[in-house]
This record gives C-alpha cells, structure tokens and sequence, in this order.
C-alpha cells in the first residue's frame, strides 16, 4: 500500500484546481457580457437575436462562476482532519479501493468539486462527493467493506483497503 497523502497537499492541489477554473469562467463570462452590450451587437432588424443570445451566455457563465466560487468556500472551509485507519468514512476522508484485479482506485471526499481527477506525490485521486453515487456507496463504509463501483462488473467485486 502507498504512504497516505498529505491531506493540505490535496486539498490545496484541488484548490488550486477550481481557482484557474474560476478564474477562466470569469473571463469568459465577462467576454460574453462584453458582447451582449456591445455596439457591434446591437440587433439591425427585430429578428435579430445576436445580443439576445449573448446576454443568456454571459448569464450562465456568471451562474457556472459563482457555482466554483461556492466549491471554493466550501472545500476552503473544510477541516483537514487525520483520521485512523479504523475510521468510517466521511467528508475530508481519502479512500483507497482495490477491486478483485488488483487495481487500486483513490478517492478524495469532498463537499464540492466532484469529478475532478487531481495528482499529488505522484498518485491520482477522484474527487467525490457525498451526493454522487460512487460518495454514497462510500460514506460510512469503512476498512474491508465491499463496494460495488458504478461501471463494474459484479464480478469484479472491490473493497475498501484504506480510509485516512
């Protein structure tokens, strides 16, 4: 089994994930707010929809922004705890999966964020959340329990080889 990783490394690794993520969402909201105003935009005939279209981009860029915004408060905020392998897992909680053929899954349990992959000292982890349906096969499980992961075969049975 790999040496458990350093729990701040992680958390700051997806931080810093979301952050460039936010930063990009930013700009393009503002791209396309700066579109739907511009002169160039205005509409030269009542069936002309240009600015309109561009004012309902720039809406849900903003909306996809403030969404990031929200994951970093919340993964910000979340405690960095250490706790012992005989622990249930819970948010803030690193897991690590084995599945019958050996391969070796890590997840990494966060109020946000799910679905990004994130490399710290040379292992990958999955950000879940408690919400998706891999974090609800997870949560509460503990050491040795069977999971079975979305997208796998029955028989290829996993368990959970260690919770930090």
């Amino acid at each position: 089994m790999s040496p458990p990783p350093d729990k701040s490394r992680l958390r700051e690794r997806v931080l810093a994930e979301l952050r460039s993520a936010y930063s990009a969402q930013v700009g393009a909201a503002n791209l396309a707010r700066d579109e739907a105003i511009s002169e160039e935009s205005k509409p030269e005939n009542k069936y002309d929809t240009h600015s309109i279209e561009a004012g309902y981009l720039a809406e849900g860029q903003a909306r996809q922004a403030a969404e990031l915004e929200a994951s970093i408060q919340a993964i910000a905020s979340l405690p960095v705890s250490h706790s012992s392998s005989d622990a249930p897992v819970t948010l803030g909680a690193v897991v690590e999966v084995r599945d019958d053929r050996g391969a070796l899954s890590r997840f990494y349990v966060c109020p946000k964020g799910g679905g990004m992959e994130v490399q710290v000292d040379g292992q990958t982890f999955l950000v879940i959340t408690p919400a998706s349906p891999i974090g609800r096969l997870m949560i509460g499980r503990r050491v040795g329990d069977p999971v079975q992961l979305p997208g796998r075969r029955p028989a290829n049975a996993a368990r959970i080889v260690a919770v930090g």
